[in-house]
């Protein structure tokens, strides 16, 4: 899975917050490794340059292997909590999208033939 991290004028920390968000979305996503390509991290400081309640965002954009691209938002105090809860809600929004695609046996779904053809 690649991992792009983006940031806007007003997020600071440069390599090393960009490394850490690579490390901490890789860790809490290895389990969904083989069905996402690629993740887009974007960080973000909806105040600028002042200090506001949940004034950090963080936005992911999965992509994933023969599904649309799912896109969650999340927002905190601390650019480090608004990823973790962005993780959180994309892990959620990707089991139950994915979770679509098998039956309760593991067997694929007329949905995925359907595709397919």
């Amino acid at each position: 899975m690649q991992i792009q991290v983006n940031t806007d004028d007003h997020v600071q920390g440069g390599d090393s917050l960009a490394q850490w968000v690579r490390d901490e979305a890789g860790n809490r996503l290895a389990r969904l490794k083989e069905h996402v390509t690629r993740l887009e991290v974007f960080l973000t400081d909806v105040d600028g340059a002042k200090s506001g309640v949940k004034d950090k965002r963080c936005r992911l954009e999965a992509r994933v292997v023969n599904r649309k691209p799912v896109t969650v938002t999340a927002e905190a105090d601390k650019m480090g909590a608004a990823l973790i809860d962005a993780v959180e809600k994309l892990t959620r929004a990707l089991d139950a999208d994915l979770g679509r695609v098998k039956d309760r046996n593991s067997r694929d779904t007329i949905r995925t033939a359907q595709d397919q053809e």
